[in-house]
């Protein structure tokens, strides 16, 4: 159906593609996703394969660096929140030591002080 379908399109709508790319930005601007859409679906995950690929080789690499021989039993919640800070390490250094402390003090009940400056005790 979709060579039959193409074939009916001008000679040189095609002229300008250089890849699968190409092809699903054409199949958006004829509004032929709907018409086609297993193929649509099988081009888009073409295209997005080789970035998921590289995004879970990098998460399970960081794994393997924060859960070590020396912390084996870290639990998912915790090991889920130092994946983040370790994977978006540009948006944690732009949050202060002050941003942290403030936030730990204003969460828990339980306060003492160290130092002259009220801290959380765990």
């Amino acid at each position: 159906m979709y060579i039959i379908g193409m074939h009916s399109l001008p000679t040189d709508t095609f002229s300008h593609s250089k890849g699968i790319g190409d092809l699903l930005k054409l199949l958006v601007e004829l509004k032929k996703q709907d018409h086609y859409q297993l193929l649509f679906r099988i081009l888009k995950l073409t295209c997005l394969l080789p970035v998921a690929t590289a995004t879970v080789e990098r998460m399970f690499s960081a794994i393997k660096i924060i859960k070590n021989h020396l912390r084996n039993r870290m639990r998912d919640e915790w090991m889920n929140d130092c994946l983040i800070v370790y994977t978006e390490k540009d948006v944690a250094d732009t949050i202060t030591n002050d941003t942290i402390i403030t936030k730990f003090q204003n969460v828990s009940t339980k306060g003492g002080l160290l130092n002259g400056m009220s801290c959380v005790f765990w």
